[in-house]
């Protein structure tokens, strides 16, 4: 069996194994969750994330001194800045309209006992000012994606300026890059097991009937990511990326269960960097640069969920949504998916943020809470595809200017 048929095999032991014993037998599932389930989950996600941040270094670094030209690079940032934007508000309308069409939110739930402390997230000011780090080491310890970033980028265009000077600099790198690769595919033999932990922690403490009360919930925000993967991914990958789109999807695919398992875009990035580069034949330098940039701003699957949540609990607690306050929603959240990067439990954050904005009751993320956790790791699977769709469709665009040049270039001669 392939890996992906063993990680999708482990995803549904654990889901049945989790909901039967949350059914007949609870008390052995806090015991098993404790002890097996847990800890197998932990330690495949530790795995990972051990890799993240020097993957991040090794392969931004690389890709930056591939590109070399910084007129290249410009070009580069800017269309996979455009492309998030332009995705993330693409994204969020849909949910909304989702949300307005099937109302979720028009059910009977007990909002008294609804508390939510929200937490501070940064301004989008703070989080541009704050991207150029004081300590690079210290960015590296705290895992701050965007300095670590930040960093790796000045590393690889003083590599590319220097050239020959900094060649024996450039091997080593490349060196480190190759054992960061190597170890993603040793961690992955791990992944089924990891996969099936996880997923038996999350449904086993949840149950059959915490899903079942928030069913219309979970069914629009599932819908959303779907119809956002089918039209918006799948378009821009079929016209702007010259790809077939069940061509990429079906390629893809493997990267997207790891992403289910592991509710991570950045712990996912070392397989989803190698999927795209192998699979896809996205060039290692774009792989190296946009994914990496887009597991840390790039959040499609939350913008869906806040536009769901946000017009849910709208409808639970009676309060209409005027035509400018769903225009503010949209705004907040594509400008809080670059604004809170990198911040921990960053969907809820930001969320609390667009609710803030339209005067709804923050309390109301207590509701949607329990199912969190699951909706999670659809969100995810969701973000690294979009990243992986950036990628091919920054790649095709690049290949089009190169070609374009080069037939400039033989006319002139």
């Amino acid at each position: 069996m392939k890996l992906t048929g063993k990680i999708l095999l482990g995803l549904l032991l654990g889901a049945v194994v989790g909901i039967a014993l949350h059914t007949f037998a609870p008390q052995w599932f806090t015991t098993l969750d404790t002890y097996i389930f847990g800890p197998l989950g932990t330690i495949f996600l530790n795995l990972i994330k051990m890799l993240v941040v020097p993957i991040v270094f090794f392969s931004i670094t690389l890709g930056t001194a591939s590109l070399g030209d910084p007129k290249k690079l410009g070009r580069i940032g800017g269309k996979t800045i455009g492309f998030f934007l332009v995705t993330t508000t693409i994204a969020i309308t849909i949910a909304i309209s989702l949300a307005f069409i099937i109302q979720p939110g028009n059910i009977d739930i007990d909002t008294t006992g609804a508390e939510y402390e929200a937490q501070e997230a940064p301004t989008v000011v703070e989080t541009f000012t704050s991207i150029i780090p004081t300590n690079p080491i210290q960015a590296m310890v705290e895992g701050n994606m965007l300095q670590i970033i930040f960093f790796s980028v000045f590393v690889g265009f003083a590599l590319a300026m220097l050239g020959k000077k900094a060649e024996n600099v450039t091997k080593v790198i490349e060196q480190g890059n190759d054992i960061m690769m190597y170890l993603v595919n040793l961690i992955m033999k791990f992944a089924p097991y990891g996969a099936f932990g996880l997923l038996a922690s999350a449904v086993g403490e949840l149950g059959l009937d915490g899903m079942r009360a928030m069913l219309m919930y979970m069914v629009v925000v599932v819908l959303g990511l779907v119809l956002h993967a089918v039209i918006t991914y799948g378009s821009a990958v079929k016209f702007l990326g010259n790809m077939n789109p069940i061509e990429f999807f079906k390629k893809f695919f493997p990267a997207m269960t790891v992403g289910f398992s592991t509710s991570s875009s950045s712990s996912t990035l070392p397989i989803s960097m190698k999927t795209a580069q192998e699979k896809l034949n996205v060039p290692k330098p774009i792989s190296s640069f946009v994914q990496p940039l887009g597991a840390t701003i790039n959040m499609d699957g939350t913008a869906i969920m806040q536009g769901v949540a946000t017009v849910f609990i709208a409808q639970v607690y009676n309060v209409d949504l005027t035509f400018s306050a769903i225009i503010m929603v949209i705004l907040t959240a594509v400008l809080a998916s670059i604004g809170t990067a990198g911040v921990p439990g960053v969907g809820l954050i930001m969320l609390a943020m667009v609710l803030t904005q339209v005067n709804l009751p923050v309390e109301g993320i207590a509701l949607i809470i329990g199912i969190d956790r699951i909706l999670d790791m659809t969100r995810t699977a969701l973000n690294i595809t979009g990243d992986a769709a950036c990628a091919v469709v920054v790649s095709e665009t690049e290949k089009k200017h190169e070609d374009s040049q080069l037939t400039e270039e033989r006319m002139e001669a």
